[in-house]
């Protein structure tokens, strides 16, 4: 299966951007602790706000924005309630979920508990495999990538990430859903919520 981009000459993400509330506690969580390079610091024109950009190797960078008219973060809409495994994860269309850093697969654990010596509440590691529910306890040849999970101050969730396979055709057949599906699952949870606990006399 060929991965070749036909249409335009991308090689990787140059930024991402975020929004935070405080630059200052930002700065310090992702330099002191996710230990990466503050690159570049703007103060935007007519008092807008700022915007720094932080370099998280390989070329790549992330940005946050920050306004001091931004409307507060809502879990659930601007970003998930909770962490995988710990609650609900569902976000708004055209919402961040989340941002995964690819780090080492064999230094997963290492990094679990050097997160946590920083203060940093975490998941477990997390092995996502085919399963029904798509976990696995242990490592085996159907996982596919290593996950661990924590949040910002602000609560972005953030990611560490491992692919642990080699995907091929087979592993791209889902067939998309639409905006159609998702009216109709609104449409069954609404039936559904109508009935009676009891159910229906």
């Amino acid at each position: 299966m060929s991965r070749e981009n036909s249409e335009f000459a991308i090689t990787g993400i140059n930024h991402l951007a975020l929004v935070c509330s405080d630059m200052e506690r930002t700065v310090d969580f992702y330099t002191n602790v996710l230990g990466f390079p503050l690159m570049k610091t703007l103060d935007l024109p007519m008092d807008l706000g700022q915007h720094f950009f932080f370099d998280i190797g390989n070329g790549d960078s992330l940005a946050f924005f920050w306004f001091p008219n931004s409307p507060d973060a809502v879990p659930g809409v601007s970003s998930p309630g909770a962490m995988p495994m710990q609650g609900d994860i569902v976000t708004a269309v055209g919402s961040m979920n989340h941002v995964a850093f690819n780090v080492p697969a064999e230094k997963m654990e290492e990094y679990r508990d050097k997160l946590q010596a920083k203060g940093v509440k975490t998941t477990e590691v997390v092995n996502h495999d085919n399963s029904r529910f798509q976990i696995s306890k242990d490592m085996n040849p159907d996982v596919f990538v290593r996950s661990l999970y924590f949040q910002d101050p602000d609560g972005i969730l953030l990611e560490f990430a491992a692919w642990t396979a080699v995907f091929t055709a087979a592993d791209a057949a889902h067939k998309p859903a639409t905006a159609a599906d998702r009216q109709a699952w609104a449409d069954r949870k609404k039936a559904s919520d109508a009935v009676p606990a009891g159910g229906a006399d």
